[in-house]
């Protein structure tokens, strides 16, 4: 088996010279202040092994990776007639953009762009205040990644609810179509809070093994999804994790994946590992620009990619 430890430390050695590059998500403004040359990487087997190297257990804003968290709780809940309320294709669009929605009559076309992950929330929400929506989020990436210290950073959360006008956008389109169960600023609410999620890498891949082992998870014994909605959720992650960039994410690195605009990227190799890496400088598609580098090194290195060698 490769030495993990030391195809992570190559990486980062090798990326070191380039820390710094990319753009700082600087539109949600606490997000504008963290320090762009951090870079952190950590990697859980299935078989329980744990490495990381760098700023691995620094905890950051996971923002859109939490999408797969609440994606599989909403599938949880209502099973496959979530897929009445948003789509599983890739958008071709911005996260944040609002045409596909006019032309799609308030369908989003897969829960990890803003839309669809807005959609999410409010199936999340049914039965629900926001706070115990919120609460329930937490309890249950706390559950995956078997940490009690997960937590929401109050300040990101703010600073979203402030500056989040495109959400709020988003989510009154969709509510003037009928696709919104509940008020506007009470889904945008639990949107905020769990995209500011704050974790470290370490937790991330904790939190990510259930799919990368057939839904349960070999550290815990938990079983978390079915082994079917595991393949799935994968599926539109390796579609759909990197909005517009999905496509160039697949062919470079070829693994299910989840970016988020804090820098982190969650990535799975199924029946192998659960992945974290996070460096906060994005590429134009709002991608981490290092992180999707040291991703293809690692396929590159161990054969991981779900397409071979």
């Amino acid at each position: 088996m490769a030495d993990l430890q030391a195809i992570v430390d190559e990486i980062h050695e090798k990326l070191t010279p380039r820390l710094g590059e990319g753009k700082v998500a600087d539109y949600i403004p606490q997000l504008a202040h963290v320090d762009p040359k951090k870079f952190g990487m950590a990697i859980v087997t299935v078989d329980g092994e744990m490495v990381k190297v760098g700023d691995a257990d620094l905890p950051f804003s996971i923002q859109s990776i939490s999408k797969v968290f609440t994606l599989t709780l909403a599938l949880g809940k209502h099973g496959e007639t979530t897929w009445n309320r948003v789509g599983r294709e890739p958008s071709g669009s911005a996260f944040n953009s609002i045409v596909q929605l006019e032309h799609e009559e308030g369908k989003p076309r897969n829960p990890f762009i803003n839309a669809g992950a807005i959609a999410v929330s409010d199936l999340v929400l049914a039965g629900h205040t926001p706070r115990e929506a919120i609460g329930e989020i937490v309890r249950f990436v706390r559950y995956l990644a078997d940490d009690d210290a997960i937590a929401i950073d109050p300040a990101v959360a703010k600073s979203e609810q402030a500056t989040g006008y495109r959400n709020f956008a988003l989510a009154n389109f969709m509510r003037s179509f009928g696709k919104l169960d509940h008020p506007v600023e009470h889904v945008l609410g639990v949107y905020f809070h769990h995209c500011a999620l704050a974790m470290t890498c370490m937790q991330l891949a904790r939190s990510g093994l259930f799919l990368a082992a057939s839904g349960s998870n070999p550290l815990t014994g938990h079983t978390v999804v079915s082994k079917q909605r595991a393949r799935r959720i994968n599926a539109l992650m390796l579609t759909c994790g990197h909005y517009d960039g999905s496509g160039d994410f697949a062919y470079r690195v070829g693994l299910p994946g989840k970016s988020g605009v804090g820098g982190g990227i969650l990535a799975v190799a199924p029946g192998r590992a659960s992945v974290a890496v996070w460096s906060p400088g994005l590429n134009h598609n709002g991608n981490s620009l290092l992180g999707s580098l040291a991703l293809e090194m690692l396929t590159a290195r161990t054969g991981w990619s779900v397409f071979g060698l």
